[in-house]
């Protein structure tokens, strides 16, 4: 008898070794034959097949979705309406499911929800059948009296009766598998039960929005929303993504957003990371399709996450950012451009009073808006910019300093900033990328960097992280390009930077420049060498004349000898 074959096989796939025979199926209620069952299961080794996780199992779990999928299949246009086989194995997994024994109660349960997801469906193929056959009745009692075929209008509405027929018989199946093992088992005390059923409810609500897409079925991802295992809210979010990410489903979802969107804003901080990703990823979608939903308090919850330590959620968040404040396509009044683009992430950087962590706001940004971010023209075009309607105030200049050498350093090193993940080994692609993309920004910032120094080296929170910058160029490119015009600009502006600047952060950033420019790798070292060696005879003169000074003056001027200090840390590190 078939169905006993597969009654066996899903007993068998519970890691039981009793055996469903003809006299049992025919003599015994599916109680008795249950409890028979579980009187011969080992229940001394936790393990069964769906416990598993190495690969062969793994492949099992698949085929045995599968298989299930493909019985439904396979009688969907008759055997699945004879009224045994389909009632006789709900049965079965219902009175499994119910089961104390967990491997019984755990595979049932995987089998009814992909049986469920396998007759809705067939359940939406019905549906279709029953509109098209609607509209070809239509068509066909459209027709004046004397042209209307009657056989086709009868034969249509006997047809019409058999589709509602099977409608109704596929919402019974369905209707019995939801009460029967849904309702019971969606808070069953495994989680991965739990999470199977989430998952597979997501799936019925894409697939027959028209049935499922309704309250009663959404209040159980609500509620499940605050699941204590993260394994079952991770599919609970990942579901309402499958429902937030269209305009059409997301058109029926007012009411539950309503009710659960505190929760959903909430849980952006997740004690469980890949939960709060895939939270933030949630509302971007909620963003996108249904603007009114989140206001701007809901919004300010996720900000924040641009400056986390754990990238995936950093990242989700720069999106959320990019699509909520910083596309230009969204300010049409201001140009649309990258100038509009930078002048908002400037207003971010600047209220978010995190000033120090612009690598960590470029980073997460890096992914959405990276194009706009190595976009160092209009950078220094903004940065140069002299009007004083057009212009940046001071606080305005230095944020957006920030940003440009976050920007470059990210380029040239094609790593996140430390402490943002560990750091990948590049692939063959990616390492050509990164030294296509180090020489557009040298070929780019070379001629630009002379200026910025030029406009604020009198700055030193301006001045030092310039100065990084040109640590990021291909050095060689100055030689090569024939701009060696360029190449003595600088220099000449990094010993002005000595010459002005006393503060270790600014000293430190020219010695480390300079440094790089004395490589002797370098066809240009011998100019880099030069500016050091003057800078050293200039302030070694200064020195010994201040000594000279001080030892003959009367008394010691606080001024002198701060003067004096300063020279010698100038001197300290040239070396």
């Amino acid at each position: 008898m078939g169905f006993l074959e597969l009654a066996n096989f899903i007993i068998r796939s519970c890691g039981c070794r009793g055996v469903v025979t003809l006299e049992m199926f025919r003599n015994l209620q599916n109680s008795e034959i249950i409890q028979q069952l579980t009187e011969k299961f080992e229940e001394n080794s936790p393990e069964y097949p769906l416990s598993l996780s190495t690969q062969p199992w793994r492949r099992f779990r698949a085929g045995f979705c599968e298989l299930v999928a493909v019985v439904v299949r396979q009688c969907q246009y008759g055997v699945v309406y004879d009224g045994f086989l389909m009632d006789t194995l709900i049965s079965l997994l219902t009175g499994l499911s119910d089961s104390q024994v967990r491997a019984f109660r755990h595979t049932s349960t995987l089998a009814a929800m992909k049986l469920m997801t396998a007759l809705v469906n067939v359940a939406l193929g019905v549906s279709l059948h029953q509109e098209n056959n609607q509209r070809q009745y239509e068509t066909e009692q459209s027709k004046e009296p004397g042209r209307r075929a009657t056989d086709r209008l009868e034969t249509l509405l006997e047809k019409r009766r058999e589709l509602r027929e099977q409608q109704e018989e596929i919402e019974n199946m369905m209707n019995a598998i939801f009460k029967g093992v849904f309702v019971h088992r969606y808070r069953d005390v495994v989680p991965e039960v739990r999470a199977i059923c989430m998952e597979e409810l997501g799936t019925w609500m894409r697939t027959y929005a028209a049935s499922f897409l309704t309250d009663g079925y959404l209040k159980y991802l609500g509620w499940t929303l605050h699941d204590k295992q993260w394994e079952v809210r991770l599919k609970c979010v990942k579901a309402l993504q499958g429902l937030y990410c269209r305009r059409d489903t997301a058109a029926h979802m007012e009411l539950f957003t309503s009710r659960f969107k505190l929760r959903m804003v909430s849980m952006v901080l997740d004690k469980e990371p890949e939960v709060a990703v895939e939270v933030v990823k949630l509302l971007t979608l909620m963003l996108e399709n249904m603007e009114e939903a989140l206001t701007e308090e809901d919004c300010q919850s996720v900000y924040p996450m641009v400056y986390v330590s754990s990238r995936p959620l950093a990242s989700a968040a720069g999106l959320f950012l990019y699509r909520r404040l910083l596309d230009p396509r969204r300010q049409p009044s201001r140009g649309g451009d990258n100038r509009t683009f930078f002048r908002l992430l400037l207003a971010f950087f600047i209220e978010s009073e995190l000033h120090e962590h612009a690598a960590y706001l470029v980073d997460s940004l890096w992914d959405c808006a990276g194009p706009r971010l190595r976009d160092w023209e209009t950078i220094s075009a903004l940065l140069l910019e002299e009007s004083p309607t057009e212009g940046l105030v001071d606080q305005q200049e230095k944020a957006l300093v920030e940003i440009l050498v976050a920007s470059v350093v990210q380029a040239a090193e094609g790593q996140p900033p430390v402490g943002r993940g560990p750091a990948k080994k590049p692939s063959a692609r990616e390492r050509k990328a990164q030294v296509e993309e180090r020489t557009r920004l040298t070929h780019c910032l070379i001629p630009a960097l002379p200026q910025l120094l030029a406009k604020f080296s009198a700055d030193a929170e301006k001045a030092a992280p310039l100065l990084e910058v040109l640590r990021c160029f291909d050095l060689s490119i100055y030689c090569t390009g024939r701009l060696e015009k360029h190449l003595e600009l600088v220099l000449g502006q990094l010993q002005e930077v000595v010459e002005k600047h006393a503060g270790q952060a600014v000293l430190e950033a020219a010695s480390r420049t300079l440094h790089a420019l004395c490589d002797p790798e370098l066809a240009l070292h011998g100019r880099g060498d030069l500016v050091r060696s003057r800078l050293v005879d200039q302030l070694a003169d200064k020195f010994h004349q201040e000594v000279t000074e001080l030892l003959q003056a009367s008394s010691l001027e606080e001024e002198e000898v701060y003067s004096m200090a300063a020279t010698l840390k100038r001197i300290s590190i040239l070396f």
